[in-house]
């Protein structure tokens, strides 16, 4: 892909984040992008990196610590896959934010790591709002007595809450996900947690994330609206 066609699709991209949020009265700088980079190769990253971007997410550890061998810390690093708990050792070594704590159990791995290495991780907590088996996350009636014990957890700091709609055709299908998920963002932020904050909502991906926006995301997930189509 040529640099100036990766240019469009941005500029596209950014043209298509504005008109969502003033649909809603909102600002596009209340939204930020994280370009997902899952199968694309560091050369069209970096022409990202240089057209602006300033947030990637990978889906794996293991494709992720070989991109960062060559991009190091000039954009700020999201896990956005699932994590395993033998993975986050090196998942805390590259990534500043993971945004898949899906268990108690992973947030607690996340906390014994971190303070092993005297750092504070950033987390989001997922949450499979669709209530599909294939999906991880918490379920919404158990998050926030999840909230609540991972509060307790020195090492890490809740930044924001993370969703991944269903798949399919119709965007419009997906937006009680993301109600769901505001909704959620305000009963935990009513219980007044330590260490929990929950300004960011991260959802809506290339095929929902202007529905997403005009349900209140701060944070969209797109990889084929910037880079084109995976190989």
């Amino acid at each position: 892909m040529a640099t100036s066609e990766l240019t469009a699709r941005l500029q596209s991209l950014h043209e298509r984040v504005e008109l969502a949020a003033s649909r809603v009265g909102r600002s596009a700088s209340d939204v930020t992008v994280v370009a997902v980079v899952k199968t694309v190769p560091v050369p069209l990253i970096e022409e990202a990196i240089e057209a602006g971007i300033t947030h990637i997410g990978e889906n794996r550890v293991q494709e992720a610590s070989q991109k960062f061998e060559s991009i190091g810390r000039k954009v700020t690093w999201h896990m956005v896959g699932h994590l395993q708990r033998n993975k986050v050792k090196r998942a805390l070594e590259i990534f500043d934010v993971i945004q898949s704590v899906d268990s108690v159990r992973l947030a607690r791995a996340i906390s014994e790591r971190a303070l092993a290495t005297q750092r504070v991780a950033d987390v989001f907590l997922e949450v499979n709002t669709s209530g599909e088996e294939t999906k991880y996350g918490f379920r919404p009636g158990e998050l926030c007595a999840a909230a609540e014990q991972i509060c307790q957890l020195d090492g890490l700091r809740v930044r924001g809450l993370m969703t991944v709609g269903p798949f399919v055709e119709d965007a419009e299908e997906v937006r009680r996900s993301f109600v769901l998920l505001r909704g959620l963002r305000d009963k935990i932020s009513a219980l007044g947690l330590t260490n929990v904050e929950t300004n960011v909502l991260s959802m809506g991906m290339t095929s929902d994330f202007e529905v997403a926006i005009e349900e209140g995301a701060t944070m969209i997930r797109v990889g084929t609206a910037i880079f084109g189509a995976r190989q």
